[in-house]
């Protein structure tokens, strides 16, 4: 069943007010009609299922059947921290991040980058990876649709994973312990919220993880293999899945 997602003022009396992209998809993509059912999606994970009532030219209306917590959401909210990586190796990062229940992506600059963010170009990049985002969340029935961030630099993301009840740095260097020691550690609680913080190509500078180590953050590495820029927060995501969806 088709999967779409709106705010909490597209909701009222029973109804659901489906608009533009989506609206249009419905109507001229998969050229619907009233009495077909969709599914619908809000901020707080809530499912409903839809009968579609009336089409308008800027929207489609719909009536809600049966509403339900969604139970594809983790446990914890998840933020991945993600320094850029070379092409278009972010869009691959954020598809597959959706689809391994991070609720949050915030790109960020750090010594190693290669590429760098251009102020003028960031709207229309970030339009793009939010429909990647979206796109992902509705392939994979997630309750909740993940937000990506506009490009930060190193500074402002350590203060922004500080927030969180636990901060992961995925370090290459000595002084590092396994994700799954710490994890089980921790003993997160639902709701708790976790930062995972990985870099380019390149990694990170020592000096950047004498900072991250600094500011209490739980210094971790990921095997014994070395992984791409790309492969590491899937893989380090999937470990978190495994530590805190599947026991």
């Amino acid at each position: 069943m088709p999967r779409f997602f709106v705010t909490s003022d597209q909701i009222q009396d029973g109804h659901i007010t489906v608009r533009g992209d989506d609206a249009h998809h419905i109507s001229r993509a998969l050229r619907m009609a009233a009495g077909e059912h969709i599914t619908v999606c809000d901020s707080a994970a809530n499912e409903y299922e839809c009968t579609l009532t009336e089409f308008l030219p800027d929207c489609v209306r719909c009536e809600i059947l049966t509403v339900k917590k969604q139970e594809t959401e983790p446990p914890c909210k998840i933020t991945l921290y993600q320094a850029l990586p070379k092409g278009d190796k972010l869009d691959l990062v954020i598809q597959k991040s959706v689809e391994c229940g991070a609720s949050l992506i915030v790109p960020f600059e750090s010594a190693r980058c290669i590429v760098r963010a251009k102020p003028e170009a960031e709207p229309k990049k970030r339009e793009r990876r939010l429909r990647i985002a979206e796109e992902a969340a509705k392939q994979c029935g997630r309750g909740v649709l993940p937000e990506v961030k506009a490009t930060v630099g190193f500074e402002e993301m350590l203060s922004m994973a500080k927030k969180a009840d636990l901060v992961l740095f995925c370090f290459e260097g000595e002084g590092t312990e396994p994700i799954s020691r710490i994890l089980s550690e921790s003993k997160l609680q639902a709701g708790q919220e976790i930062a995972l913080i990985i870099g380019s190509e390149g990694g990170f500078s020592l000096a950047e993880a004498q900072e991250a180590r600094a500011a209490g953050f739980r210094m971790t590495g990921l095997g014994k293999r070395i992984l791409r820029a790309e492969t590491a927060p899937i893989f380090a995501l999937a470990c978190m899945s495994a530590a805190l969806e599947l026991q």
